[in-house]
């Protein structure tokens, strides 16, 4: 799983931090093809009506093969710690 992971990241699959409705699947998609998240997401609901069923399955699975995007930390701000 982590050498699709790590292909995807290469690629520019990531989910990103910001700017996530669901799981960020098409705010990832919609940053990897330079559209803007809304759109991505508006494509992805008018593909249902083509394809009546098939995001039920594309969306988990792109959700569980697209890699999370790392935060930044900055040098000043450590990572948060887990207790």
């Amino acid at each position: 799983m982590n050498a699709v992971h790590d292909a995807m990241a290469r690629q520019g699959l990531v989910r990103p931090q910001d700017g996530r409705m669901l799981a960020g699947v098409c705010a990832g998609l919609g940053r990897r093809f330079g559209v803007d998240p809304w759109s991505a997401r508006l494509l992805f609901v008018l593909i249902l009506f083509v394809v009546p069923g098939s995001q039920i399955l594309i969306y988990p699975l792109l959700w569980l093969l697209m890699p999370a995007e790392k935060p930044a930390w900055s040098a000043a701000t450590p990572p948060p710690t887990t207790m």
